[in-house]
């Protein structure tokens, strides 16, 4: 029988080959043509900005309350909402880098730093969902009922909605 928590860990495996892709980008730096490199960076921007960030949005907003509310510490995801921000924090320097190198092959300057934007956001994605999956979810669902879990993802939907309508103004 599947898990009341199946169809956040679903999304979570929609998402993992775009997070996979972050550290592949990364690599391509120095070895990829200019037009490869760019399109690459272009691709994890938008996956980033428009489904990433959307995921974390609704996180925020409906899931990490409810595990505060189960754990009996309101504050008990603060650690997890951080990381959302630093994702933010990174996703903005990715933008101006990516703004930097659309008329050409990165420098050395600007290699570096977008090698260390992708490789640390694919870290930090990686070891949020790791926490997720390994900790949040097996509470969730030994504490949610099907119905409190069915309001919580449409809650999730409905806050991922509201960012993304904000996203495309």
């Amino acid at each position: 029988m599947p898990s009341i928590m199946q169809p956040l860990r679903e999304e979570h495996q929609e998402l993992l080959p775009q997070i996979e892709r972050l550290r592949a980008v990364a690599d391509l730096i120095g070895d990829a043509s200019v037009e490869t490199l760019q399109r690459a960076v272009d691709e994890v921007y938008a996956f980033l900005t428009l489904h990433l960030i959307p995921h974390a949005h609704a996180e925020d907003a409906a899931l990490y309350p409810v595990i505060g509310k189960v754990m009996g510490a309101a504050r008990a995801t603060a650690t997890m909402s951080r990381d959302h921000v630093e994702v933010g924090r990174l996703t903005d320097e990715l933008a101006a880098v990516r703004s930097e190198i659309a008329t050409g092959y990165p420098d050395e300057r600007q290699a570096k730093a977008l090698r260390r934007i992708l490789y640390g956001l694919y870290a930090l994605i990686k070891v949020h969902f790791a926490k997720e999956e390994e900790i949040y979810l097996p509470l969730l669902e030994a504490r949610l009922t099907d119905d409190e879990a069915r309001e919580l993802f449409g809650a999730m939907e409905h806050a991922a909605h509201q960012i993304k309508a904000q996203l495309t103004r």
